[in-house]
């Protein structure tokens, strides 16, 4: 008898143990390592934590990148040294839910302070497939006078520099960089 109650026992907290482990793959903590990735610019462990492809959406912005594009992009980001700070996160219904602050020395030269949005990240089992982001800091018409001073004045000093606004990759970034430091410095 005392062995049917230990096996009882025993398999109640296996099967809790379960339930807990797939808890155990837990969404909320796989979005903090995502945005430590980020954050670090840790282009080597991105691929543990997305589906084979990602969806991002900013704002009414949307778009989807295979692995290796999200981790040119990340290069891209790097460049700028960025700080993705938490602010708020929690899971709800599945989905994570987050308040991020960015800055980066692009974001510094255009906005002037951070950017921050509220995010939503959504899983295919562990995996994130999905980030939608919705700006609640930002501030479009400083952001836009900057970016468009940097552009003329590019485009009129430094034509061999055209094209950075567009250019994703880790060599866009570096242009990027030097297109304003050549325009805070008027070189």
């Amino acid at each position: 008898m005392s062995k049917i109650i230990i096996l009882s026992l025993f398999l109640i907290f296996g099967f809790t143990s379960c339930k807990n482990s797939e808890k155990g793959i837990d969404k909320l903590e796989i979005a903090k390592q995502y945005y430590d990735v980020l954050n670090n610019s840790a282009h080597s462990e991105i691929r543990a934590l997305l589906t084979d492809s990602i969806m991002t959406k900013d704002d009414d912005y949307e778009q989807t990148f295979s692995l290796k594009e999200y981790a040119e992009w990340l290069n891209w980001d790097s460049v700028f040294d960025p700080t993705y700070e938490i602010l708020e996160i929690e899971l709800e219904g599945g989905i994570v839910k987050a308040k991020i602050s960015k800055m980066d020395k692009r974001i510094s030269f255009l906005h002037e302070k951070p950017i921050v949005t509220n995010e939503i990240i959504r899983f295919d089992k562990n995996k994130i497939k999905n980030v939608e982001r919705n700006s609640i800091i930002f501030n479009v018409t400083t952001f836009l006078k900057n970016r468009d001073g940097l552009v003329n004045w590019i485009d009129k000093n430094h034509p061999h520099l055209n094209g950075f606004l567009h250019d994703q990759t880790e060599a866009g970034g570096i242009k990027y960089l030097k297109a304003i430091d050549l325009y805070k410095n008027k070189k």
